[in-house]
Parts: structure tokens; sequence; C-alpha cells
């Protein structure tokens, strides 16, 4: 054996066991602090949706949302779009290097809020999170029925309506009632709510894809009624990514002629699309037919690139479904639409209020969207605990909408 072998073999020996050492006495640490790491599957995990039981939130899913986006216009005629999500995660299995997640909050509550001023081309957002430490603003979420609350911002539901509440700072509050004008549908290939991804790996999924809107937006001093439509994706569930799961394109559009299509694209770490991609086709009278990978096809028209993270989006897309005669453009209201949350979910993404247009069938169509776009911005692959415990929830200010 060479000498410079035979050293560069024992220091890399030394640092492992002291690697294996640090790790212990984390986990050690964590098991005192916050208690033994849970598996988080408990052999339900491909059970089927069961309504209303799986609006509320569950104990053991590791990651669940609830998430809302819809366009609306004010009594003045002003036009915006609004996203607002609620995250839920369950942080057993999760570490920063070494260190175990779970030290610093088990659960971990997110939300994110944005607003799109489409006349105006303006886009604001804002981002918390909350473990309910000492320093932390009081977030939960019942295992009961369905509330939500992180700090001031809020999900709850009365009497069948959604009830949302958002706020940024003293200037800005957003409330909307959402009523259902269309029954969950329940995704996946067998119509059940379980969404498979990958080969054994499943969430639970099911949308509310048509909901009348209306409510009041309060943004420096002046409150203003507004009307609009909305859709309502849940997802919750313990699965594994793997190299099939470095990114997606999902796209949520509702159609004048009361149709509406989810679809999305799962990407694999060399950009190519998996099989595990879908959607689902949803007709006047609420009926859904799930689609497969080779069922629709999705192209993007041009690309944008962020000046503030230099990430390079899809941006616009040409969207198929020959069953159905669907062919359609959607095109972004503006392309910077992109919120960077690393300091609350560690990621930078990208999620838009879009137009619509093309033809369904015989007829030509119009209508609206929302994309989101995950995986273009790689920085969560080397996640930042400083920047995670210390960084920034920006709260967009008042004059930047409808100023």
């Amino acid at each position: 054996m060479e000498k410079g072998t035979f050293f560069g073999n024992s220091i890399e020996n030394y640092f492992k066991t002291v690697e294996q050492g640090a790790a212990a006495l984390f986990e050690a640490a964590a098991d005192s602090f916050a208690g033994s790491a849970e598996s988080l599957r408990d052999g339900t995990e491909h059970d089927p949706v069961v309504l209303p039981r799986d609006l509320y939130a569950h104990k053991n899913a590791q990651t669940e949302w609830w998430y809302y986006t819809g366009h609306a216009e004010t009594v003045s005629g002003k036009k915006f779009g609004f996203e607002l999500v609620f995250f839920k995660r369950r942080t057993d299995l999760d570490k920063f290097s070494l260190v175990p997640l779970r030290l610093f909050g088990n659960p971990i509550y997110f939300a994110h809020f944005a607003l799109t001023d489409i006349d105006g081309k303006r886009f604001r957002y804002a981002h918390r999170k909350s473990a309910n430490g000492f320093f932390d603003v009081p977030a939960s979420a019942s295992e009961t029925h369905f509330h939500l609350r992180l700090g001031d911002w809020s999900l709850r539901e009365s009497q069948g309506a959604h009830i949302l509440r958002a706020t940024a700072g003293d200037s800005v509050v957003f409330d909307a009632n959402l009523r259902p004008l269309k029954a969950p549908v329940l995704n996946g290939k067998l119509k059940d709510g379980v969404s498979f991804k990958d080969d054994g790996e499943a969430s639970r999924y099911f949308s509310y894809t048509r909901m009348e809107m209306e409510g009041d937006l309060f943004i420096d001093g002046e409150t203003e009624h507004f009307n609009g439509s909305a859709w309502m994706d849940r997802e919750f569930g313990t699965w594994t990514p793997t190299e099939k799961q470095k990114g997606w394109d999902w796209f949520s559009i509702q159609l004048d002629d009361r149709t509406e299509l989810m679809c999305y694209q799962l990407r694999d770490s060399k950009s190519e699309v998996s099989s595990f991609s879908s959607g689902n086709f949803i007709h006047r009278n609420g009926e859904a037919t799930p689609l497969s990978r080779e069922e629709f096809s999705i192209s993007p028209t041009g690309y944008w690139k962020s000046p503030h993270t230099g990430a390079v989006y899809p941006s616009g897309w040409k969207i198929s479904v020959p069953q159905f005669g669907v062919d359609l453009r959607v095109r972004p209201h503006l392309e910077d639409q992109e919120l960077d949350t690393r300091g609350t979910t560690m990621i930078v993404y990208w999620e838009g209020a879009c137009a619509v247009s093309g033809r369904s069938g015989e007829n030509s169509v119009q209508g609206q969207a929302y994309v989101e776009l995950v995986g273009y911005d790689r920085s969560h692959d080397s996640p930042n605990l400083a920047y995670f415990l210390m960084g920034n929830q920006f709260e967009f200010p008042s004059k930047s909408i409808f100023g």
C-alpha cells in the first residue's frame, strides 16, 4: 500500500467517524427536546380520499397544503389575480446537513400570499412561517374541522363556503368568501384522489375547480368590493421525492364554456417529462375525465429570465387535449410573478395569473389560468439554515398594487 493512500484513508475515516458522532449527538438532542422521529407512514398512504374529513389537517402527513388561486374584478373595474396557500410540514424526516429540523419545530406552518395587478402589471407577495415558538405568531391546523391560521391569516369553512383572509402589514387586507359551484374532483387514475408521482409514491389530491368568489380588498386606506372565480387544490401525504421529481409545471384552467382543465408535467433530473405526469378534464356537469401523460401536451412558446435570481422559466404555452378537441394558448398577464420564499418554504418558484384563448371542440373559448413552475431555480438543493431561521418574510407595500 502506498503511504499517501494509507494516510488519505486514515483522514477520511477520521472525519467520517467525527461526522457520525456529531450526527448521533444531534439526534440525541432532538430526541430529548423534540421527541423521537416518526416514520409518518402507517399503511394508509394510498387510501382513497374521504370527504369532508380530508379537507381537515392530518396528524401523520409529512406534507400538506391548501392552495387557492383566482381572478377577480373590483367594483371600479380593477382586475387582479391572487394566490393564498397554507402549508403544514412534519419535520421528523428533515435535516439541514447533520441537524434534525425538528429541533426548530414540529410541525412547522408556512403560508404565501400574492396579488397580481393585471391592468397595472404589478406583482407583490408575502410569506410567513411559524413553529409556535416564543417569537413566532400563533399557528394551527384543526384535525376535526376546516380551520387554519397563521397569525392573522386564516382559512376556514362556514355553511359550505370557504372563508379566506390575508394581510400585508397594516395597509393590505384581503377577505374573500368562496362557494363551490361544482363538486370536488378526486384526482388520480382511479378517480379516488390517490395521485401517484412515482412507483409506490403518491399523495392524496382533490380540487374545487370552480368557486364563485366575492370579497373586499383594503389597500392604502380604501376598500373595494370584488367578485370573481377561484380554484382550490388540496394535497397531503408522505412521499419520497426521486430523480423523477426535480420540478413540475402545473396548470389550472377555467374556460368560459364552464369546463376546466388541470394538468401538470413532472420533470426529472434530465429535464425530461415523467410518465407519472397527469391531469383531469372537468365537463360542464362536473364529471371529470382523468388524463394520462400521453393524452395531453404542454409546449412552451417563450422564455423569461428572472432579473432577481437568474432562473429561466417558460413563459407562454400551447396546451392540447386531442380527445376533447382542446387547443389552448396560455399567456402570463406579466412575466415577473416569481416568489423567493427561501426564508420560509426554502424555494424560489413562479406562480402567476394568466389569460387563456383557443378552441374547445367546435367552439372558440376564452378563459383564465394559474400556472406554477417549480424547480427552475435550484437554490433549494443547498438550503441555508441561517437564511431559513432569519430569512426576511417580505411583505409588499400597499402602493405597489393599484398605486
